[in-house]
């Protein structure tokens, strides 16, 4: 695995409450920076994918299948829920 060394400014508030998370969970302030980032990333790219599927997105087709949906299927119990 390929490192790098990237100068982060943080606020002060910013990096003693992750200072702070970082020892309750064990783990070195740079792991704990890592992990961060990642969740981010993640969850910009989950986005992104939805976006994109949603651009692509056939509304009336979808109207029409849920149209269909539980046609000829009596509610079960729990249903109403």
């Amino acid at each position: 695995m390929r490192r790098s060394n990237v100068a982060l400014r943080l606020q002060p508030s910013l990096l003693g409450e992750a200072r702070r998370l970082a020892g309750q969970e064990g783990v070195a302030l740079n792991q704990l920076i890592n992990v961060a980032v990642a969740e981010k990333l993640s969850a910009l790219r989950t986005d992104e994918y939805f976006r994109e599927r949603a651009a692509r997105a056939d509304i009336k087709k979808a109207k029409q299948i849920l149209k269909r949906a539980g046609k000829g299927k009596p509610p079960l119990p729990g249903d109403e829920k």
